[in-house]
């Protein structure tokens, strides 16, 4: 979450939570003994009101490698900024070899999104979204370029005030 401008971190406390699983990957680590299996969960959560956060879990059993992906994601919460349950403009972001690209949509339109993207959008409370995932389709990196994206959005009070002028100024110049 470095890197960027203006990023509001959230506290969990006080929250309504929910968790969406993207995906657990069985790790294979072959020793002298045989093979050793593990497992790596990469974990949204949300409230569904503009705060998202997300993190990964990794543990001998499936399940305690999801609730320490949940803990872990419970860390990194962040706001972000919704306009009438779509974003305030598009947006492209980039993370390894994945890029997502994000685009406002009418009211009505609903989640156009795929995986990664689709489970991040909705935890976030986007109602309304088109969007477009290239590259790669690893969920780790998808995830990440979401969030990318979501991260460099800025809503026109925000922009106002670090211009330091007013809202009506920002649209009409």
């Amino acid at each position: 979450m470095l890197g960027y401008k203006n990023v509001e971190r959230v506290k969990p406390s006080g929250l309504e939570l929910v968790d969406k699983l993207v995906g657990v990957q069985r790790v294979t680590k072959v020793t002298k003994g045989g093979r050793a299996f593990g497992f790596s969960a990469i974990v949204v959560v949300g409230d569904g009101n503009g705060v998202v956060g997300h993190g990964l879990g990794k543990s001998k059993d499936v399940s305690s490698a999801i609730a320490k992906a949940v803990e872990d994601a419970k860390k990194n919460l962040v706001r972000i900024p919704i306009l009438d349950g779509t974003l305030p403009h598009e947006q492209k972001g980039k993370f390894g070899g994945a890029k997502v690209f994000i685009k406002p949509a009418s009211h009505g339109t609903g989640v156009i999104a795929g995986g990664a993207v689709r489970l991040v959008l909705e935890s976030v409370g986007i109602k309304d979204v088109l969007s477009k995932s290239q590259g790669s389709s690893n969920p780790h990196n998808v995830v990440k370029a979401t969030f990318d994206a979501l991260l460099q959005l800025r809503s026109a009070a925000t922009i106002a005030k670090q211009r330091g002028i007013s809202l009506e100024k920002v649209f009409n110049g």
